[in-house]
């Protein structure tokens, strides 16, 4: 492992996971700016500024921490019932609440002063009615976050999910697709003189060792195989397949040689091989062997092939994610105990990135590399796309939920003919949202830990 090859892994995850903050934020931005919410402000990051800039109403820029980022969108909570300012949609009197929606789907309110001690989560409720009055001024007729539609706010709400699923398809579809998977063609390589044991280091025959069935047959180098036993084949791997199913019966092999199709007869012998097994790990088992090896070719896959990956990966993602707690409490034990991560265990962004620093610097060809990381950030992507899903604030789909139950609300009383309700008071969910981000920090402290003292390993 070479420690360049290693950090230049390392540096093109961070790259891609700032690509993906950023464009998880413009996902809330478009449209937001597009139904007539003012952002002001959209941040790459968290902590002290870097870099900043404005244009028209929106100031763009960077934070030291590239672990986040988010927009800031006036009027996200309604007005405190106490404040008695709640008007109907467009009202320009009404004041908002400039809230920051993150790449973790982060909802940010001010920290108000004098928080009393005995009574904590009161106090942090207080402190967010309290910043909802200090919000900025309605500007003409355009509306607050909190007045848009269901549809539009659910809209505003997962563009930012929504992106992530997008950018996870096209690394998907750079890797195999652009670069195409390595895939062993029906064009024969190299033909075994002799048939060796497995595991032998002998390189060369002797006049004691048997001839393959290969070499036997007549097989040679450059040949394509069209059909083995009669059944017509695309792949090395569906030939390997019936001569690993037949040994000791002799079966007819139709080849391609030179443009002109050739019938010779080849007889698999029993061998010990390695061959993958149920899990898709290599095993050893008797099969049958001929002693032929395949040209490897990059093999670009179909234009869906990337959304397919993609979409197979989000199923895997949320087999995980709803298990996270209880899986995140097993890596806590793997701790403690040192016993060996679960190869399914979830990570943090240190173990993604210490996988994509593994392999840029493995063995593999230049290409494979750069798919792998493209693969991982795509995995990075689903992973983003599911969490922030979750229906809990301060995440996306906390959000989604608080829009769903506000426009329930309004249709509830529209049936029954009562006066519309207030807007949802989502304040009176701070202390919820507070415990859930103390446990996403210990849930992350916990992965991080781990990634760190017993890194998951998938690259043997």
């Amino acid at each position: 492992m070479t420690v360049i090859a290693f950090v230049l892994g390392v540096a093109l995850l961070v790259v891609g996971l700032a690509i993906s903050i950023a464009l998880h934020e413009i996902g809330h931005l478009v449209p937001a700016k597009a139904f007539g919410v003012r952002v002001g402000r959209y941040m790459i990051g968290f902590g002290p500024t870097l870099w900043s800039r404005r244009f028209g109403e929106t100031e763009y820029g960077v934070k030291a921490l590239p672990l986040g980022g988010y927009i800031s969108m006036a009027g996200m909570y309604p007005p405190s019932p106490e404040s008695g300012s709640h008007r109907a949609p467009g009202a320009d009197e009404v004041r908002g609440v400039d809230v920051r929606v993150g790449a973790e789907g982060d909802a940010a309110l001010s920290a108000g002063e004098g928080r009393s001690t005995g009574r904590f989560f009161a106090a942090m409720v207080q402190d967010a009615r309290t910043a909802n009055e200090e919000t900025l001024v309605g500007e003409g007729d355009r509306p607050f976050f909190y007045q848009l539609p269901v549809l539009k706010r659910v809209v505003v709400m997962l563009g930012g999910p929504v992106m992530n699923l997008l950018l996870a398809m096209v690394f998907f579809g750079i890797a195999v697709t652009g670069i195409g998977v390595q895939t062993a063609t029906t064009t024969i390589a190299a033909v075994s003189a002799c048939a060796l044991p497995a595991g032998s280091a002998q390189t060369d025959c002797t006049p004691h060792d048997p001839a393959s069935p290969a070499a036997a047959a007549g097989l040679q180098p450059g040949d394509v195989i069209v059909s083995v036993a009669g059944t017509p084949v695309d792949t090395f791997a569906q030939a390997s397949e019936i001569i690993q199913a037949s040994p000791g019966r002799a079966l007819t092999v139709v080849v391609d040689r030179d443009g002109r199709q050739q019938t010779l007869q080849v007889t698999p012998m029993l061998a010990e091989r390695q061959v993958a097994g149920p899990d898709g790990r290599p095993q050893t088992a008797e099969v049958g062997f001929v002693g032929m090896t395949a040209t490897v070719e990059y093999v670009h896959q179909p234009l869906w092939a990337g959304p397919q990956a993609a979409l197979a990966q989000t199923g895997q993602v949320v087999g995980i994610m709803w298990q996270l707690p209880v899986r995140v409490y097993q890596t806590a034990v793997d701790i403690v105990t040192g016993q060996a991560r679960d190869p399914n265990s979830p990570m943090s962004v240190v173990g993604a990135g210490r996988l994509a620093g593994e392999v840029a610097a493995g063995d593999a060809p230049v290409l494979n590399r750069i798919a792998g990381i493209l693969s991982v950030l795509g995995a990075l992507n689903i992973a983003l796309f599911v969490f922030n899903l979750i229906p809990l604030l301060p995440l996306d789909g906390g959000h989604v939920v608080v829009a769903l139950w506000d426009g329930a609300k309004r249709t509830v009383a529209k049936l029954f003919r009562r006066p519309p309700p207030r807007p949802v008071d989502a304040t009176r969910l701070v202390p919820v949202t507070f415990v859930v981000v103390i446990a996403l920090i210990l849930m992350g402290g916990v992965l991080m830990l781990a990634d760190i003292v017993n890194p998951v390993q998938l690259l043997g």
